[in-house]
């Protein structure tokens, strides 16, 4: 599903919309030509709530850079579908009605929501697929290189193993099977794992629900023995806190939990990786994604082609359409060893979010205090 184009980009993210060389500017006449008013509305449909990162990350962030774009005259409305297929359908169904300018689409569920997306194109509505890759007629896609995802979760879990051998036997917790990048994840891990080690156990997790993850864990561990798991590859840091509950459960001391992978580099995640029980999570930098989305959203609208193009260089396939533009940012491992080069850096937290008293001789530990 994934085709990547391999370009040059000189400073994409440099485009700004506020660059005066492309304002309005057209491939078919070499003058600046009127585009449309900064009084836009972006519509922002996010999938669930297990994961506090739409909230407190893309959601804001998208907010922030569409104002800024736009001499604050810009708007976005915002919407969570807590997981629910029908609720998604109807929150497109309402922005279709009240003609918003444009639709930044996280999926529920990528297949069942084709024929909205088609509706809304049909209504003259464009759609942009964020992070997950939306099935139907979809103007473009911004999201992380969810295989390179997979990737570093598979390399790094391989690392913490150290020595790996087909002895090794490691149980995959997956995504949620309606999620494309889940898929994608898994296939990315694989390419690091199989032959490497052992894959004694798969599951799926509907909805990426950590009480489906941690069942999926007891039952691993009930059919391979506590202390014969060498890893356990977590598809995300929620799921990562339901399988290690399942394995506390079964009597594994945090100082004997396997290393445990995640993504999404979740406060609670981060903690847990400096104390121990989390082996690792994927940092994906939101900024560059949210902002990314945000730019193309309002340059799509406005007629800015040039920008729209630039910011969408990398061409990716869904099942009902090919040579998508798209915009794929890069990932990293996080690890107990980078945390203060990576999240903390770019102000996702700030060291005194994550060293509370409980995590303070861990902090010193690793530098942080």
């Amino acid at each position: 599903m994934r085709r990547i184009a391999i370009v040059v980009v000189a400073s994409t993210m440099s485009l700004s919309l506020a660059g005066c060389g492309m304002m309005g500017a057209s491939e078919n006449t070499g003058s600046a030509t009127p585009t449309r008013s900064n009084d836009i509305t972006v519509g922002v449909l996010m999938p669930e709530t297990t994961n506090t990162r739409y909230v407190n990350f893309d959601y804001p962030i998208i907010k922030k850079k569409v104002a800024e774009l736009t001499e604050n005259k810009g708007k976005t409305e915002y919407r969570n579908a807590a997981g629910s297929t029908k609720t998604q359908n109807s929150q497109v169904q309402r922005m279709i009605d009240e003609k918003i300018d444009i639709i930044l689409l996280d999926a529920v569920d990528a297949k069942a929501i084709a024929p909205m997306v088609r509706k809304a194109k049909e209504a003259g509505i464009p759609v942009i697929a964020y992070d997950r890759l939306a099935q139907g007629p979809i103007d473009a896609y911004v999201s992380f290189d969810n295989e390179l995802v997979g990737e570093v979760q598979g390399r790094t879990l391989a690392e913490a193993i150290g020595n790996v051998s087909l002895a090794d036997k490691i149980v995959m917790v997956n995504g949620s099977p309606t999620d494309p990048n889940a898929g994608q994840f898994k296939e990315g891990a694989l390419s690091e794992l199989n032959g490497r080690v052992t894959i004694a156990k798969s599951y799926d997790t509907v909805n990426w629900n950590p009480d489906i993850a941690q069942a999926s864990m007891t039952k691993a561990i009930d059919a391979i023995g506590k202390n014969n798991i060498a890893g356990v590859y977590s598809a995300n840091d929620a799921m990562a806190a339901g399988i290690i509950k399942a394995l506390e459960a079964a009597g594994v001391s945090d100082s004997d939990l396997p290393p445990i992978t995640g993504q999404d580099a979740e406060l609670p995640a981060v903690q847990r990786i400096l104390s121990g029980e989390q082996y690792m999570s994927v940092y994906k930098p939101y900024p560059d994604m949210a902002e990314a989305a945000a730019e193309a959203a309002v340059a799509k609208v406005q007629g800015r082609d040039l920008q729209f193009e630039a910011l969408t260089r990398d061409k990716v396939d869904s099942p009902t359409n090919k040579e998508i533009p798209a915009k794929l940012v890069t990932v990293v491992a996080l690890t107990k060893t980078n945390i203060k080069q990576t999240v903390v850096a770019d102000g996702i937290y700030k060291i005194a979010d994550i060293c509370t008293n409980k995590y303070k001789s861990a902090c010193q530990a690793a530098g942080l205090l």
